[in-house]
């Protein structure tokens, strides 16, 4: 079973987890009501972007949790849109001993007026054939 978790402050990351959630057929869950990492299937998981790392709850669920051996899948949404956060993220969980097989990153709005309608409509496109390309490897 995939499993699909997201840490969200402004809604932007929340969008694309909803996204790649639909695509398969699970529910999204936010990090914030979850108390551990689920035990199997292939994990996806995304954060917006905090000067340029991923939150900070996702953090100490990341540094509390096992990953040895975890297929996991990586998105995040940042107001320049350049993926640092996902890379916090990748270095992060591979010291956990994840196995981080892809990721996808985009834009999202910021500053109330920064990258106004995204994620939009492609973002969310690309993130729902993210999902299908990541499950296929799962």
């Amino acid at each position: 079973m995939n499993h699909v978790l997201y840490y969200s402050m402004t809604g932007n990351t929340k969008k694309m987890a909803t996204a790649i959630a639909g695509e398969l057929g699970v529910e999204a869950q936010s990090i914030k009501a979850v108390t551990a990492v689920p035990p199997d299937g292939l994990l996806f998981i995304g954060s917006g972007s905090y000067g340029d790392k991923h939150g900070e709850d996702l953090a100490k669920l990341i540094e509390k949790s096992d990953f040895a051996g975890r297929k996991v899948a990586l998105f995040g949404t940042s107001a320049r849109g350049e993926g640092k956060e996902v890379q916090c993220m990748a270095e992060a969980l591979k010291t956990k001993g994840a196995n981080v097989i892809g990721s996808y990153y985009t834009k999202g709005k910021a500053f109330v007026v920064v990258n106004i309608g995204h994620p939009n409509r492609a973002d969310l496109d690309g993130a729902r054939k993210f999902a299908r390309e990541m499950a296929a490897l799962g």
